[in-house]
This record gives C-alpha cells, structure tokens and sequence, in this order.
C-alpha cells in the first residue's frame, strides 16, 4: 500500500462514526483508511505510514489507550483520540498512553477536520523547520537525539515528538523559568486547540521517562508553584 501525504487511519467501530469522518475528510482532501476493531487499526498503523490516526478510546476486544501505547513503541505518527464526552480521565489517560490530541463526543466534524490539521501542520514543522537546528543535546548524564530518543548510560527510552520538542525547548535553557503560556506559545505555536493541561500533563509524560532510564531524574524539570517550569541540571 503506497501511502501518500495527508493519509488518515480511523479506528471506529461504529459505522456512522466512520462513514461520517470519512465523509467530511474526503471533502477536505483526505484520503481515508478505515479500521473497525484495535487489533485491525494496530496492524494497519504499524505497517503502513499514515499521516495521522484518529482512534476511538472504546473499541472491541483492545481498546484505543492500549493500541496508542503500543504504535508508540514503535511510530511516532500523529494520533488524535475520540472520547467520551467530559471524560477528563479518558484524555489525561490518551496524553499518557502518547496521544497528540483529542476529540470529545459528541463532535463537531468541523472541529474534527481543525484539529487534524493543526496536528498535521505542527508535525510538519517539527519534521522539517525545527529538525534544520536540533543537534545532540547532553543533558546531565542524558543524550538527547534529533531522532527523539533519549539515552543514559546503554538505556533508551523514545520520545514523542512533541515530548521531544518540550524537552528540547526546556533543556537548551537550563534555570530558565517559564511559564505554560511561553510553553504553549513555542512547543504549540499557539494552538488555541491546546490548553495548559495539555502542558501540564506532557510535562508530567516527560518526567516519568527520564525516571524511566534513570530513577530520580524527573527532579531536573522543576515545577515552580504558580509560575511555571524550569530545567536544572544541577
């Protein structure tokens, strides 16, 4: 399957879901591949380079925070969740498991197609504009690749992108304190799509990875009570 630009995987199980999503994403000049079930959507996704998944949090038999944990292991495709409606826990757990961005239900397909391309388009600039100046970054006992993976000592762990860039933009300014609009405003271009939870809840993903290759190493990104975040490499 020869995959071109602006590619979406949907994982739904619900016909009129899909049939919906596709409608609308074919209109606005997608091409559209449909998976009903989690073990059908996660073999599609990993064999296959789409440009963005759109994944359903309840599926059959696996469902959507399972799938999006697992592709993380290996992709870094752009993934965009379909949640139950005020489901906070549903899009805190969707951020953890490595997703880009949600969707509640009901939905707007309008919304839908707006927050696609906002993902697409922040992609594309980290993918092209931003890589032009990322380098090997050392950070304490860390080595942070242009490739999203971080290293210490022979462990490596893999970033998401956007973990990436929020470590990167942090790191490259040690005891620099900033707040989560000055995050918002330079790892998410602004995106009125993205709230200070999304930064909070991508700081706290970052956090446990470093834990993860080394224990206790959170403590370089420091949480200052009511101002925001700085990086201390001690």
């Amino acid at each position: 399957m020869g995959l071109q630009s602006q590619q979406i995987l949907i994982v739904e199980d619900e016909l009129r879901i899909r049939n919906l999503l596709r409608l609308y994403l074919e209109r606005e000049g997608f091409e559209v591949d449909e998976a009903t079930t989690g073990e059908i959507g996660l073999e599609k996704a990993l064999r296959y380079d789409y440009d963005l998944l759109i994944l359903d949090v309840m599926l059959p038999s696996m469902d959507g925070f399972f799938v999006t944990s697992r592709i993380r292991q290996y992709k870094t495709t752009p993934i965009l969740i379909l949640t139950a409606k005020d489901s906070e826990e549903d899009v805190i757990q969707g951020f953890e498991s490595g997703a880009d961005d949600y969707v509640t239900k009901p939905f707007s397909p309008r919304e839908v197609v707006h927050r696609i391309r906002s993902v697409v388009r922040r992609r594309q600039a980290g993918n092209h504009d931003n890589l032009t100046f990322y380098r090997r970054l050392k950070l304490r006992d860390f080595i942070l690749e242009d490739d999203h993976k971080l290293s210490s000592r022979g462990k490596e762990i893999h970033l998401t992108p956007k973990e990436y860039e929020l470590l990167f933009y942090l790191a490259t300014s040690p005891d620099k304190l900033f707040s989560r609009e000055n995050i918002l405003q330079n790892v998410w271009n602004y995106d009125y799509s993205v709230d200070y939870r999304t930064v909070d809840t991508h700081i706290k993903r970052v956090r446990e990875k470093l834990d993860d290759i080394s224990a206790g190493s959170s403590s370089m990104i420091k949480t200052i009570w009511g101002l925001g975040y700085k990086f201390e490499i001690g």
